[in-house]
């Protein structure tokens, strides 16, 4: 390798260490209950500075792999507005002031489902988009849960309950009928660990 080769290799290999950006400014475009958006005045390490950089704000999502006693996964079927149809998903929410993500991950399994008890266990976080999102959303695996209520739905939710076979929910994530890819990604994480007979890290 000639010196030239040794410089770039050690040029790039200097450079791999990023730095955060600074925030020079910012200003809320809007704030409203379920859409706050702001606009950022970054600069970035080299000197550059960005005049409009947005971020859309969002509180603490959660969702629940919630599995019963007998083996069957609690599942939500729902309207969505947003690509106007009807999905099945895992029962989720958002945190409301005060609570940890299991505090609030417990509530919405027994608001929206009735089911509760159990062994939970933080099973992934993860963000929809580091970018331009500044929310985590808390995934628990909570499993041999029971019935404890009746549902209590919020006024503005409509939604029914399902129980579905560990097949059934494969099949549909393999189908790709499950749409929320923050849903998606810790169901798959749970058939990967179970196929490959491999334990959740501490």
């Amino acid at each position: 390798m000639n010196n030239i080769q040794n410089q770039e290799q050690t040029k790039t290999e200097n450079n791999t260490e990023i730095k955060k950006w600074k925030i020079l400014g910012t200003r809320y475009i809007i704030k409203r209950p379920w859409l706050t958006a702001r606009c950022d005045t970054v600069q970035l390490p080299n000197g550059v500075i960005n005049d409009e950089y947005y971020i859309l704000e969002y509180p603490t999502w959660v969702n629940v792999i919630a599995i019963t006693t007998d083996g069957k996964f609690v599942m939500a079927r729902q309207y969505r507005h947003g690509l106007q149809d009807v999905f099945t998903e895992l029962v989720a929410g958002v945190a409301e002031k005060g609570e940890t993500p299991l505090e609030a991950a417990k509530r919405e399994l027994a608001e929206e489902a009735g089911y509760g008890n159990g062994e939970w266990k933080l099973f992934s976080a993860l963000s929809q988009n580091p970018a331009s999102t500044n929310n985590i959303t808390y995934t628990f695996l909570a499993t041999g849960v029971e019935r404890i209520s009746s549902q209590s739905l919020d006024r503005t939710e409509d939604l029914a309950i399902k129980f579905l076979s560990e097949d059934e929910v494969l099949q549909l994530l393999l189908r790709e009928d499950l749409k929320q890819s923050l849903m998606v990604a810790p169901l798959w994480k749970y058939f990967a660990l179970k196929s490959n007979a491999l334990k959740l890290p501490d």
